[in-house]
């Protein structure tokens, strides 16, 4: 049932303050979940309007209870934010006022809690459930279809690369030798039998890095962060922020660097210049100016009140004129 998604924003008052000094008009919240961090916003600036993405139906439905109360200021669509220019224009029209400019987008990336916590959606290595961790239940590509069709080496490098997981071709190995494989419980007890004693007694559940490998490849995570993050600094009008809440290192490593070469603090090559040299190019003028030069973790309060934001980093970049 959508009632049960609903669920602490993380770093809710921080992306509040770092967005209290944009202009007004609208800000996109890219994956609006339950509506958590937009209440907050449109809580704290009454000159703001909200256009809502999310591509889980049991969100926006949960979204629109929750935000209800702030009645036309709120827009709704069901999207994946990679389509993040096309959304806004269309959601905006051709008869946008001033009122509707850009000044805000918000990236809440990862799978939220009420997912978490919902058995049957198949992303939780707690609960036995179908194989399936779609954020989008319109689309074909499931976590069944991955684990049990995927070559060998297909499935290690989606473990691997997604997951970090440094036993990933010994658990890839185990699940085709498994197959087939109906339930997530299946698939936890094929990644046991393939990791080492040893390395299970410690860093957490042995399952955590294989299923999150699995759900972002079902889910295209970090090919829509990167379109969807590429696209979202052109969209803003000058004094506009994007802020990006990232779980885990791969999803920080593609904020922190396109931050950098759209700020122009990124470090230049190193290593003798390629010949013939030619004439220098001038560098282009930077997009926006760094707002957090370090990102911004949870304190000790918000981690007693909800662990699961522990691995959390918030950064923020402000476009310039």
């Amino acid at each position: 049932m959508s009632e049960a998604f609903v669920h602490r924003p993380v770093l809710g008052r921080e992306v509040v303050e770092l967005l209290s000094p944009v202009p007004a008009g609208t800000v996109v919240d890219a994956t609006v979940g339950g509506g958590g961090h937009a209440a907050l916003i449109l809580e704290a600036r009454p000159d703001l309007r909200l256009l809502g993405i999310d591509r889980d139906d049991a969100a926006l439905a949960a979204a629109a209870r929750a935000l209800e109360r702030f009645g036309d200021r709120v827009h709704l669509v069901r999207a994946e934010f990679s389509a993040i220019a096309s959304i806004t224009t269309g959601a905006l029209g051709a008869g946008a006022t001033e009122g509707d400019a850009i000044v805000g987008v918000l990236f809440d990336l990862g799978v939220s809690s009420p997912q978490l916590d919902r058995a049957e959606r198949g992303f939780s290595y707690w609960a036995d459930a179908p194989l399936d961790m779609r954020m989008d239940a319109r689309q074909e590509l499931t976590a069944a279809e991955i684990v049990n069709t995927y070559t060998e080496s297909e499935l290690a490098g989606v473990i691997a690369e997604f997951g970090e997981e440094r036993f990933a071709r010994r658990v890839a190995a185990e699940i085709v030798r498994r197959r087939p494989l109906a339930t997530t419980g299946d698939l936890v007890d094929a990644i046991k039998a393939a990791i080492p004693a040893p390395a299970r007694r410690k860093g957490g559940h042995p399952a955590r890095r294989t299923f999150q490998a699995i759900r972002m490849a079902v889910n295209r995570e970090l090919p829509n962060l990167r379109e969807g993050l590429e696209d979202s600094v052109h969209l803003l009008t000058p004094g506009g922020r994007v802020l990006v809440l990232a779980y885990h290192s791969l999803e920080d490593r593609i904020v922190k660097q396109r931050f950098a070469d759209w700020s122009g603090t990124a470090p230049a090559p190193s290593g003798p210049r390629p010949l013939p040299v030619t004439a220098p190019v001038a560098e282009e003028t930077p997009l926006v100016r760094l707002i957090t030069r370090k990102p911004i973790r949870p304190t000790e309060a918000e981690l007693g009140a909800n662990p699961r934001a522990s691995s959390v980093r918030l950064r923020a970049v402000e476009r310039l004129a």
